[in-house]
């Protein structure tokens, strides 16, 4: 029966080599089903390789999970099959976070550490105990994210560093600090706490030699990615953007190796194809040999990957490193879909709108490509996920999400109404398609509703959806920004209540301006309050308030539409304290700067304060061709407000009512508010702990939106 199963190995082998993942598993699971009474070791070998093939290549969890019961089972009695106890721990673990267990999945983490803590050094190498150990901490820190325990996922990973450190394995320790950081971005308990994460984190890559940093790839777009976002986070663009620059240029040169690779690859199944047929023929070509030899010496050399087995996959993913540090964190399309939003996210506010307008482009097709494969398209709903695939689908959608809320932010400076409107309902679609898992996006769609409401002057309207942002949301950032937004709105208006809601709106925040991370929210509620010292005829401290605001929105920020909107405020206020010098000069570089985002109301606004300013100094030449720009502007802005409130959507956008959804009972969908999960990948073949994009709730990048505050009602 050996000499059978062995048989059947190769065949499976052969199978898998060929990418034939069906007929791998009818091989094995021939064994298992034969009848014939099997050796222990024999069986529990082949049950795990198919659970292996299964959890990988098919959505039949159940399946999987009954094959590693049953080697376990197996196993209880044999006292020397470590490793394999082992795996089979990493197994299950692995097919318990598919099918959304976590309470069982951490079980079987539990129960494995227990049973490595209590072997005998005689029955495991110390390296192999170590890594072993280093897999189960990241599986546990993995599952106790999911479950909101932050506390203990930085134990767990600071348990997987301390065994990384003792294997004396840098790829290692610069996983589980990555790792850490990014559960401190997720919990942010600690400013000081964070900084220094995300130091030791740069510290540790910076170590690394050239070659070790070439051949960890996955981990330099790991460690840069949460890096930016981190920056991002605590408002340092300047640096942000050196990461951002970095990330821009290796996914460039990914991309090219990875063609490269294609190619080769490509060429490689011909030859052997080739190959194979004269074998059946009884003939062979020493020519094609070398050939085979040569192709497989430079795909080693393209991969850094040794054997052909280990290369399939490699075309969807980018690896954490070299083996046997060979997980995933995110498949490569989701990686580059990352590096096309953050390059977004640090452009958009310069009103770079060209290049962000390709990569919101380029970064949403890819998405819909990547669900399309997991068979969304424009009718599945929650209901219609598979269980395994609960995950990558969130993820994609939840960057799709922030795709388009980058696009309405852009489309409404640029005074798109039409592109905007339909961006926002493409949003409202998703998510009334997908409730669950876009469930911390609804705060979000809300928000962008109030900012397209504004934009185009209904804002009663306005002020109705930022509000409501406020209350779907428990980010306390969210919350402020929604108010402040909501002032603005209100003190458009003009009346004397609407002032007064304004005011009790911006006072309470106002007071706790300086205890948010970063600048971001501090700019805009100075900007809110200095509006209100306005209304209030208190000119002179408006003045100071303003002129700090812009300050930092200038230095730190570099949000040019909030500059300019800043400075026509400025403008204006010099003007009427007759200050008209410095008003000349400070409307003409808002109405500049308004020119680059083609930004029309704000153009508008600057241009009425200017036709004022020509009007008091007499310069009656100035003032009338002012004047008639500002008409031509009008005229330009009022026919795109015609169309945009023309089209149904207008009504259904501005509308006073939260968006209605049906609830879909009987759907797991555990991890639609974007917590980590991970990829249990088995030491000692691999380590991972597979974490989230940027998603609302928490969201790892709170985005940078300064919205159309202030506008001129038209």
């Amino acid at each position: 029966m050996e000499v059978v199963a062995e048989g059947l190995w190769a065949l499976a082998d052969d199978s898998e080599r060929h990418r034939d993942f069906g007929g791998a598993v009818k091989c094995l699971e021939a064994l298992c089903q034969s009848g014939v009474s099997l050796l222990p070791m024999i069986e529990i070998r082949t049950r795990l390789r198919v659970a292996s093939l299964l959890l990988s290549h098919s959505h039949n969890l159940n399946h999987a999970k009954s094959h590693l019961e049953r080697a376990l089972l197996l196993l209880k009695p044999i006292p020397s099959a470590l490793p394999l106890k082992f795996r089979a721990h990493s197994l299950l673990s692995r097919c318990y976070d598919l099918t959304g267990n976590v309470p069982q999945q951490k079980h079987i983490i539990l129960r494995a550490l227990a049973l490595l803590r209590s072997a005998e050094p005689s029955s495991l190498p110390p390296s192999a105990a170590l890594l072993w150990s280093c897999n189960f901490q990241s599986q546990l820190a993995s599952a106790l994210v999911v479950e909101t325990d932050y506390p203990a996922a930085l134990n767990s990973l600071a348990e997987g560093f301390s065994a990384a450190s003792e294997l004396r394995l840098p790829e290692f320790q610069m996983f589980f600090a990555a790792s850490t950081l990014h559960v401190h971005l997720f919990h942010w308990d600690d400013p000081a706490t964070v900084e220094a994460a995300a130091s030791h984190s740069t510290e540790l890559w910076n170590s690394f030699s050239p070659d070790l940093k070439e051949r960890c790839r996955g981990l330099f777009f790991y460690n840069e990615l949460l890096q930016t976002f981190y920056l991002l986070k605590i408002c340092d663009y300047k640096t942000a953007a050196q990461h951002v620059n970095r990330l821009d240029a290796a996914m460039k040169e990914d991309q090219k190796k990875l063609s490269q690779v294609k190619e080769l690859i490509e060429q490689l199944n011909n030859v052997n194809q080739r190959l194979a047929e004269l074998k059946v023929q009884g003939k062979s070509d020493p020519a094609l040999r070398v050939n085979q030899d040569l192709l497989h010496e430079q795909l080693r050399a393209a991969t850094g990957i040794d054997s052909t087995e280990e290369m399939l996959g490699f075309e969807d993913k980018i690896l954490l490193g070299s083996p046997p540090l060979d997980g995933e964190w995110l498949p490569r399309s989701a990686v580059y879909a990352l590096v096309d939003l953050v390059i977004v996210l640090q452009g958009r506010p310069k009103g770079v709108f060209k290049d962000c307008g390709k990569r919101i482009h380029s970064g949403m097709k890819l998405i819909r490509e990547e669900l399309q494969k997991l068979g969304i398209g424009v009718n599945q709903r929650e209901m219609d996920i598979k269980h395994s695939d609960i995950w990558m689908v969130g993820q994609y959608l939840l960057l799709l999400m922030q795709f388009l809320e980058n696009k309405v932010a852009l489309e409404l400076t640029r005074t798109e109404y039409v592109e905007a409107q339909e961006a926002i309902v493409q949003m409202r679609n998703w998510f009334i398609r997908f409730p669950t898992i876009l469930q911390g996006c609804e705060s979000i769609i809300e928000m962008l509703r109030g900012q397209y409401a504004h934009s185009v002057g209904c804002f009663h309207e306005a002020s109705f959806h930022y509000l409501e942002a406020t209350k779907l949301t428990e980010s306390k950032s969210m919350q402020s920004m929604c108010q402040v937004y909501a002032a603005v709105s209100f003190i458009c208006i003009g009346d004397a209540e609407s002032s007064s809601q304004a005011l009790d709106l911006v006072g309470p925040i106002y007071k706790i301006m300086d205890s948010f991370v970063g600048v971001r929210e501090k700019t805009c509620i100075v900007f809110a309050y200095g509006l209100l010292l306005m209304r209030q005829h208190n000119l002179q401290e408006a003045r100071v308030r303003l002129a700090s605001g812009l300050k930092i929105a200038h230095q730190q920020l570099g949000n040019i539409q909030l500059v300019s909107q800043y400075l026509t405020i400025l403008g204006s206020l010099a003007l009427q304290l007759h200050d008209t010098e410095q008003a000349r000069e400070i409307l003409k570089s808002s109405l500049t700067l308004a020119k680059t985002l083609y930004d029309v109301p704000t153009q508008i606004w600057v241009l009425s304060v200017l036709t004022d300013l020509f009007k008091e100094l007499g310069e009656t030449e100035n003032e009338m061709e002012n004047s008639e720009y500002e008409r031509k502007k009008e005229d330009d802005l009022q026919r795109r407000l015609t169309e945009a409130l023309s089209r149904t959507r207008h009504l259904e956008l501005v509308e006073k009512s939260r968006i209605k959804i049906q609830s879909h009972h009987g759907v797991d969908i555990r991890r639609a508010t974007g917590a980590p999960a991970n990829t249990d990948l088995e030491i000692p073949e691999s380590v991972g702990l597979k974490a989230t994009a940027p998603s609302p709730a928490p969201r790892l990048i709170d985005l940078d939106s300064v919205k159309r505050a202030g506008k001129r009602k038209t």
